[in-house]
């Protein structure tokens, strides 16, 4: 009887962690911007961006599990939105939806000529808490310095930019 019920026990941890659905890694999403309105459910956060040097190139934002392991990890962000830079008055606003309510991590990335390539003398940067970057660590700071809580509504935070 007490193997039965160990597992029955087991059979039903197992059925509960299957119904969790699994994150999705590297899903291009859209601005969506009525995704984090006054209706809206979530989770998601909405990203103020501010700071820009320039009304030029593209902007990319990604949102990471807060792990060591997956933050700033080629391949581990959950949800990208890549888009032309058009700030108004050196902002703009972003709505990045996350799986559930939980720790993330933000990174935002302003190519000021739009070539999809990172030059750390020209193109600027932040990242959710806003950490200090630096040449000495190449802008890339500890997930502790980044992470933050999302809830279960839309979790609001502001990422100044920052150019070297």
């Amino acid at each position: 009887m007490v193997m039965v019920k160990v597992a029955l026990g087991l059979m039903s941890a197992a059925a509960m962690i299957a119904a969790v659905p699994a994150m999705a890694h590297g899903q291009e999403i859209a601005n969506e911007l009525e995704r984090c309105g006054t209706d809206a459910k979530g989770p998601a956060i909405l990203v103020d961006v501010r700071g820009f040097a320039a009304a030029t190139g593209t902007v990319r934002l990604q949102s990471y599990p807060a792990t060591k392991a997956a933050w700033l990890t080629k391949g581990e962000w959950l949800n990208r939105i890549d888009i032309a830079a058009k700030p108004t008055n050196g902002a703009m606003r972003f709505c990045m939806p996350v799986p559930r309510p939980g720790r993330y991590g933000i990174a935002v990335r302003h190519d000021r000529d739009g070539n999809g390539k990172t030059d750390l003398s020209r193109d600027g940067g932040g990242f959710s808490n806003n950490p200090s970057i630096s040449i000495f660590n190449l802008g890339k700071p500890g997930v502790e310095k980044a992470a933050f809580y999302a809830g279960p509504g839309v979790t609001k935070i502001t990422i100044n930019l920052q150019y070297m």
